[in-house]
């Protein structure tokens, strides 16, 4: 071991990086983690997952004060207005103290971060500035960043990605995205509510592709309520700045006329890419497939012996969550223990009003597979929901119609992040709708939906 410099060489310091570090080091493995950014936490913790929901929280209690919704609560509130100043700074204030809480993790669990760029120089060894540093392990977490779309070219000030969308420094009177999915969604849903007309071009029939399809036309419907204009089946050909603002060139996905539309400022917002470019990993004796991407078997490993990948670098959903839970698996191979991940069990979130959750099959794949039964409840006959006006959305349970094995769960509503996890924890150890269905639920609560939905799936639901 003496001719190595660590046990573990983690390349990249995001939710699967970090962790994998924190918990290599843990195992009592020598660990290092080598990080580019003057801070910890990769696009998750830095311009990603925590920023946009620090705006998203921030704007929707704007919206409430400012819109007169309250009124109906007995709650008059006058000359409520925006400091868009403010409401950056606490977004900052966030980011801040959840990467320097890495930082002292990192200190506390003893691991060693390198800073710089990591490139391979060979199988077991990389590059950071002028130092070579050698490792029995190496494991790579780059991460991901924002793809492109020919004819779009991001200024920073015009044409934003989602980084820059998080930084405007004032609200735009016209706002266009391009990309109706997750991260177009909630971004969008933030000017939004602070004033923007909002405009989403999306390609495909529908928004938030490759969620249910029952889940995409409820979002629909409550988006467009909410003042989105969804141009759905819609492909962008051309973007032109001027001082003034930006003209869009569109068209129908299909063919056919072109339009323009004018706008203030263009959120580019069609996807990431794998952070593989850079690395040099020909060098390691790796390559990436077709989506740019690393394979790795079940355990983590690549096709080289020695290197590990994980995250958005390898094939599956580009989730924060996902990294993380694959950080600690490899790790725990690593150290010669048994690290698994069950990917047929990672939710997903979309963090609007009302936030839209899934986990495991969509209705259409389940279908696919064989017979099902549907079990569906919405929230307009849960008492806690219509106590608060809060009657948006439904929870729906699909399961397999010969074992009644919860195969998907799929929730719109504004708890259904947090909803979610009955339904992993529930599908992680097998359960039947008729498990959930039997299992005591407090009342008045939002998750007395989920208990309906699952009584539904045999067509005995109470309060429907």
């Amino acid at each position: 071991m003496a001719d190595y410099d660590y046990d573990v060489l983690v390349i990249g310091a995001g939710p699967g990086g970090y962790v994998a570090a924190i918990r290599a080091a843990q195992l009592g493995l020598k660990t290092a983690c080598v990080e580019s950014r003057e801070t910890l936490g990769g696009t998750c913790l830095n311009v990603g997952c925590i920023p946009s929901k620090a705006l998203l929280h921030a704007s929707e209690l704007f919206e409430e004060a400012h819109s007169g919704a309250l009124a109906q609560f007995g709650i008059k509130i006058e000359g409520a207005s925006l400091d868009l100043g403010a409401m950056h700074a606490q977004r900052i204030e966030a980011i801040k103290g959840l990467t320097g809480g890495i930082e002292y993790l990192f200190k506390k669990n003893k691991v060693d971060w390198l800073k710089g760029h990591a490139a391979f120089i060979a199988a077991d060894t990389v590059q950071i500035g002028e130092r070579a540093v050698r490792a029995k392990n190496i494991v790579i977490a780059t991460g991901s960043s924002v793809s492109t779309l020919p004819g779009v070219q991001v200024d920073g000030k015009r044409v934003v990605d989602s980084t820059g969308a998080l930084e405007l420094a004032e609200v735009p009177k016209h706002l266009v995205v391009i990309g109706g999915g997750v991260i177009g969604m909630e971004l969008g849903s933030v000017w939004l509510r602070l004033g923007a007309k909002v405009t989403v071009v999306e390609y495909v029939d529908q928004i938030l592709p490759g969620m249910d399809g029952e889940v995409r036309r409820e979002a629909t419907k409550l988006f467009k309520k909410q003042g989105f204009d969804l141009r759905t089946s819609t492909k962008v050909t051309g973007v032109e700045t001027t001082d003034a603002g930006v003209t869009l060139t569109v068209e129908p996905a299909a063919g056919g006329n072109a339009e323009t539309i004018e706008a203030d400022v263009v959120l580019l917002a069609v996807g990431r890419r794998p952070n593989t470019d850079g690395l040099a990993i020909d060098k390691a004796g790796l390559s990436v497939n077709s989506r740019a991407q690393i394979d790795i078997d079940h355990d983590f490993r690549t096709a080289v012996p020695g290197i590990w990948a994980i995250g958005d670098v390898v094939p599956g959903p580009m989730l924060a969550h996902k990294a993380e839970d694959e950080g600690i698996a490899v790790a725990e191979n690593i150290a010669g223990q048994v690290g698994i991940v069950n990917h047929n069990v990672i939710p997903s979130v979309v963090y609007t009003m009302p936030e839209i959750a899934g986990v495991g099959l969509t209705e259409e794949a389940a279908k696919e597979r064989g017979e099902i039964r549907v079990g569906k409840f919405p929230f307009m006959a849960n008492s806690r929901a219509k106590t608060n006006k809060d009657t948006d959305g439904f929870v729906k349970i699909i399961a397999d119609a010969q074992t009644d094995r919860v195969l998907g769960v799929w929730i719109v509503s504004s708890l259904a992040g947090t909803m979610i996890a009955q339904a992993c924890q529930a599908m992680e150890f097998g359960a039947t709708s008729e498990d959930i269905a039997y299992t005591c639920h407090a009342h008045p609560t939002h998750p007395e939906a989920m208990k309906e939905a699952a009584m539904a799936v045999r067509g005995k639901p109470i309060h429907i």
